[in-house]
């Protein structure tokens, strides 16, 4: 077909092809090319799916709470034995000289039960966050983040063997909460 063909439909328009020129009886609308819709406007969608499922790094991070909800509570009676035990070994003598509450005796028990009570209140709010991942929104996401990151600091610190698995529990959880599909899924729409 050459550009001058009457059946050629890329040419120009032939002489009684014309369309009615746009006046009274037209509705005015701009000319776009080719038949083609316009482009949406910039920012209208990202363009990026809306996650249906739970990603795996989303799912590892929850199933990583609840680790640290089992750990907290294994902490939970191990604090609450050891400030039993340091009750125990002020009211009898022969117990203050068992080498196991040696070390115990540089604790107070009131400092042995306060700790007790942290690590439930710690251990409940891993709790409510691993239950708040299926249907929250990006404050469940950022408040995650901040008891990952918390939670790795305080790991760091007190108990270096046993706070070592919690650091490096809450650094996953805060890595796998914070990429990409872990923000895809918690800004995610919801009908």
């Amino acid at each position: 077909m050459s550009f001058g063909d009457p059946n050629n439909p890329y040419g120009p328009p032939q002489g009684g092809q014309q369309p009615p020129a746009p006046g009274y009886g037209y509705p005015q609308q701009p000319q776009q090319g080719y038949g083609y819709p316009a482009a949406p406007p910039v920012g209208a969608y990202s363009g990026a799916p809306v996650p249906t499922s739970m990603p795996g790094t989303v799912s590892t991070a929850r199933v990583l709470l609840w680790v640290i909800v089992a750990l907290q509570l294994i902490g939970v009676a191990l604090f609450a034995i050891s400030a039993a035990g340091v009750e125990a070994a002020k009211d009898d003598p022969t117990l203050s000289e068992d080498p196991a509450f040696e070390q115990l005796a540089d604790y107070s028990s009131g400092l042995l039960w306060g700790l007790t009570v942290f690590a439930l209140a710690w251990g409940v709010f891993a709790l409510v966050l691993a239950v708040k991942f299926g249907k929250g929104g990006n404050g469940v996401r950022i408040t995650a983040l901040i008891f990952g990151i918390i939670t790795a600091v305080l790991g760091i610190y007190p108990f270096i063997l046993v706070g070592l698995i919690h650091t490096v529990l809450a650094i996953l959880i805060a890595v796998f909460v914070g990429n990409a599909a872990g923000k895809a899924w918690f800004n995610r729409p919801r009908y």
